[in-house]
């Protein structure tokens, strides 16, 4: 028996229902990877201040009709008419307001487990770019998670890594609030990087700065960075825009 080939499809979420969608599926990544902490977690949601200021996307497996992935976007104007944005909440960004050209920062991305692939993700960033391409934006920015539940082992040696290849501070410097705990770890430790985070690297993002210990999601947050003008030439046709 040939299984049933997949459909996905990307999604503008709009509307209250749409919002729930996401926020449940966020709730059920979120609390079965990493034991988090959720506002919303009664009703089996994800949810807070920042979700109804910010624009949704997903990825929709159209045989199941299930929503699939997921991440959210809030720009520079909206930032403003906040004072901040989610980012400032675990990282002084010093440069922030220098940056030239407009800010979209995304934020809550999590993928189904079943189908955390290069295909989802491949669908997730073609709606994102269609969104960076209408609105200018000059910079994407956010943050990233490794798993703290392993006492930090993960976090400091991919962190090890990054630091060799992917470090700049040119354009902003992010200060954790909270940095992670020291731990004294051997050179030769290796530790797979998340797909997430392997996926920034791959267009060409940049982290800036260690990382935020975010003891409610029990992770080690890393601020990304990306311009778009620095967009990996063999990625950036998932953006759909000339580089």
């Amino acid at each position: 028996m040939t299984q049933t080939a997949r459909r996905l499809q990307a999604e503008r979420l709009q509307g209250p229902a749409a919002l729930r969608e996401a926020q449940a599926l966020r709730y059920r990544v979120f609390s079965a990877e990493f034991d988090a902490k959720l506002n919303g977690a009664e009703l089996g949601l994800d949810m807070d201040d920042y979700d109804i200021h910010c624009r949704h996307i997903g990825v929709r497996d159209l045989n199941s009709g299930e929503l699939v992935a997921t991440t959210r976007l809030l720009d520079h104007q909206a930032a403003a008419g906040l004072g901040r944005y989610y980012s400032e909440e675990e990282f002084a960004l010093h440069g922030l307001a220098k940056l030239e050209g407009p800010v979209l920062e995304i934020g809550r991305t999590c993928v189904d487990a079943a189908y955390r692939n290069g295909a989802t993700i491949a669908v997730l960033w073609g709606e994102l770019a269609e969104v960076l391409n209408e609105g200018g934006y000059r910079y994407l920015m956010g943050c990233a998670s490794i798993s703290m539940q392993d006492g930090g082992i993960q976090a400091h040696a991919v962190m090890q890594r990054l630091r060799e290849r992917y470090l700049c501070t040119e354009h902003l410097r992010a200060e954790p609030k909270h940095p992670l705990p020291q731990l004294d770890l051997p050179g030769n430790v290796i530790a797979e990087m998340p797909p997430l985070l392997k996926a920034y690297m791959r267009l060409g993002a940049k982290i800036c700065g260690e990382p935020c210990w975010d003891k409610d999601f029990q992770v080690a947050d890393v601020f990304i960075l990306l311009k778009r003008d620095e967009l990996c030439p063999r990625y950036a046709r998932h953006f759909k825009a000339a580089v």
